[in-house]
């Protein structure tokens, strides 16, 4: 594996994992609970209507705010990873022309 390929998966991987919890929090969905009319506050009204007012456990919304709160376990942390790694090494294969 080339030298650019590993830095690649490693940027991917770091950046990724850094920046999850920052664009949880931007979104809304902070420590204190769900910011009042941020992004999770339009996500967390729009499940509560489907689901007749309350949102469910284990739900896109209730995974995310509980992310947010309690930042990402070590395994979220370690798809989170993998996936910032997955980026990585795709963008290595973009040949400059």
């Amino acid at each position: 594996m080339a030298v650019g390929t590993i830095v690649a998966v490693g940027a991917g991987a770091v950046g990724a994992v850094v920046l999850v919890p920052l664009a949880l929090g931007a979104a809304g969905f902070t420590s204190a609970g769900v910011a009042a009319g941020s992004v999770a506050a339009k996500m967390m009204a729009t499940t509560a209507v489907a689901n007749g007012g309350g949102v469910a456990a284990g739900s896109l919304v209730a995974v995310l705010q509980s992310a947010g709160a309690a930042g990402l376990s070590g395994v979220a942390s370690a798809a989170v990873a993998t996936a910032g790694g997955a980026v990585g090494w795709l963008g290595s294969l973009i040949r400059k022309p």
